[in-house]
């Protein structure tokens, strides 16, 4: 073996030791294997760095935004709401509705994005019906994987092997080209677990649902914080507080409690902020405080306050302005690792936490505790900014809506432009009137003209990690095609599979493919062996779409374990599944998915 593909072969396997031991980030052991091949020579600099211009790299970026435009303008949230409506309390119906929800939805958005949305939807499910959220969320998160089997623009592995299809001369998929296939897989999966999966998950833990009404902000606060109380306190005309500024105050810093939010202005029509450090206490300003009742008293009577009376009206009115949520941590987020106050959560995000749980444990000193998977915590904030943690799910995903939330909730107005814009990609799309590439750009550009979000929003919807990973990536191809090392695997599998069978070497990609993405991503899995697949199709002298759709298929079958992929890792907490749930559940599908894709395939795309 030539030493150029040797040293290949042995970049691939660190980089997969290094995904498989989740100790170090994605992007960068991306960046580290670009390093590589520059330093080594196996690649030119240009040729190293030309991921970064792929056609991919741009259309995945551009998805992630029209996914965001969906998630902003309500339809996401409007499909759950439907679902709960038409479902009632039959665990069938819903199983249907939700899993074909997921997988439609996931089909024209990023279905990482789906499955947050999903969540809070699916508890609230649970809540309403009485239905165990574990025996649900599960299969929802594997039909937004299979969502990436409907079209060519549901996932990033589909656009990776359609491109290398182009690369060699030959006709992309289109955008329906093997929504048939994916379909009978959606089918095969729906009747699997209604059938069988439903019951393997029927010992699993169940999300705490409660009872059918949606619990309040305070029963929800509660739930993560028992050792605060919450007082509402005016500053008179001798108190220490008087045109002093937040900052200047140290509340906080003396005695541990937090400022919830200020009202201010006549009594009649008081007006609810949450203040920033910059904001200067004025007398008969009312101040919302948080922290223990005798760090309250203290600073109540140290700095001259008068302690007001609750109020069934005042509490209302307070919360008609401010609001919060329970969010779990994104496995992926920037905030791992990190406490609170080191990740500048209130500057960041304009909320404050007010409360954290580690599993199911409360967490009493939150503040200078490092997060980690599967920690949740209680924000508080704003409407507006609680309402937005939904578009923030690259840091977290929302567990529970507190009821009020739905009270105050605005109309969505911009729904119809956004499907209009959607609908305006795919036609484009399908009849080819400009690459796919310039649709999607188009789309972009058009839902940040019609304001259905802000070009601020469309950065930030990209999840760049992703972005730095599919373009890293994209080398180690080219770079065993350069050495020589994709025709040597192709040898290996011809000497294996033999060149008699197609459907043989069919099935050994299949599973090639899967077992890669049990270590490295799937985007990374598609990269390596899509031109593999074409290569083996030559030698064969057969079609190479069956092929390279058996490969494309496969790097959405991401079932088996619960850290392939964040679409399925988002749900672990939440639904407290074991690793050994995602075996005993994941690998017979992984099989049904095989199977179809080899009966139904060669069907669509004969050798």
């Amino acid at each position: 073996m030539p030493s150029e593909s040797t040293f290949v072969f042995a970049l691939i396997a660190i980089a997969g030791v290094l995904m498989a031991s989740n100790r170090v980030r994605f992007d960068i052991v991306a960046l580290l294997v670009v390093l590589a091949l520059m330093i080594s020579g196996v690649l030119t600099v240009g040729e190293t760095l030309a991921g970064f211009g792929n056609p991919v790299v741009i259309m995945v970026a551009g998805l992630l935004v029209v996914g965001e435009m969906l998630a902003r303008t309500g339809f996401a949230a409007l499909v759950g709401d439907w679902i709960l409506q038409r479902g009632g309390k039959s665990e069938i119906r819903l199983l249907v509705l939700i899993m074909l929800g997921s997988s439609l939805l996931g089909a024209v958005m990023s279905s990482t994005a789906v499955v947050a949305i999903f969540i809070p939807i699916i508890i609230r499910i649970g809540a309403n019906t009485g239905l165990s959220a574990s025996r649900m969320l599960l299969p929802m998160s594997y039909a937004a994987l299979i969502s990436g089997m409907l079209t060519l623009i549901a996932t990033a592995p589909n656009l990776v092997v359609n491109e290398e299809l182009k690369a060699e001369g030959y006709e992309g998929f289109g955008f329906f080209g093997f929504t048939t296939v994916g379909a009978v897989i959606l089918i095969t999966a729906i009747a699997y677990f209604l059938l069988i999966g439903r019951r393997l998950l029927s010992d699993t833990g169940a999300v705490e649902s409660g009872t059918e009404e949606r619990r309040s902000v305070l029963d929800l606060w509660r739930s993560f914080n028992e050792r605060d109380d919450f007082v509402r306190v005016r500053i008179e005309a001798d108190s220490q507080l008087l045109l002093q500024t937040v900052e200047e105050a140290t509340l906080e810093s003396r005695y541990g409690i937090r400022l919830a939010g200020i009202e201010t202005g006549r009594s009649d029509a008081r007006s609810i902020t949450v203040p920033d450090s910059s904001t200067q206490y004025a007398e008969n300003d009312v101040l919302v405080l948080i922290g223990r009742a005798n760090r309250l008293a203290q600073a109540i009577e140290e700095q001259g306050l008068s302690q007001l009376p609750k109020s069934p009206g005042i509490r209302k009115r307070f919360l008609s302005q401010i609001g919060g949520a329970a969010v779990l941590i994104h496995p992926e987020s920037t905030l791992l690792g990190r406490t609170i106050r080191e990740a500048g959560f209130h500057t960041r995000f304009h909320l404050q936490v007010i409360g954290m749980r580690r599993g199911t444990e409360i967490v009493p000193d939150y503040a200078d505790t490092k997060l980690a998977r599967g920690d949740s915590l209680f924000v508080q904030g704003p409407w507006s900014r609680i309402k937005q943690l939904a578009n923030s799910n690259h840091d977290f995903v929302v567990l529970e809506w507190p009821g009020e939330l739905y009270e105050v909730a605005p109309a969505r107005d911009k729904m119809p432009i956004a499907l209009t814009i959607l609908a305006g990609m795919v036609v484009l799309t399908i009849f080819d009137v400009i690459p796919l590439v310039a649709a999607v750009l188009v789309a972009v550009l058009a839902a940040i003209a019609t304001r259905c979000l802000t070009m601020d929003d469309a950065y930030r919807a990209i999840h760049w990690s992703s972005i730095v990973l599919i373009a890293g990536m994209l080398p180690l191809a080219d770079a065993l095609t350069a050495t020589g090392g994709t025709q040597l695997i192709v040898d290996k599998l011809l000497y294996f599979a033999g060149d008699a069978s197609p459907y043989k070497m069919l099935t050994v990609l299949f599973f090639l493919t899967a077992g890669l993405g049990l270590v490295l991503s799937n985007t990374a899995s598609a990269v390596l062996v899509a031109p593999i697949a074409i290569y083996a199709a030559h030698a064969l002298g057969v079609s190479p779409y069956p092929f390279a759709l058996a490969v494309l298929i496969a790097a959405s079958a991401a079932y088996s374990t619960p850290v392939s992929t964040p679409v399925v890792t988002l749900v672990v907490d939440p639904g407290q599944y074991r690793f050994t749930t995602f075996l005993k559940l994941g690998l017979p599908l992984l099989f049904l998915t095989y199977g179809a894709t080899i009966l139904v395939a060669p069907l669509i795309f004969p050798f």
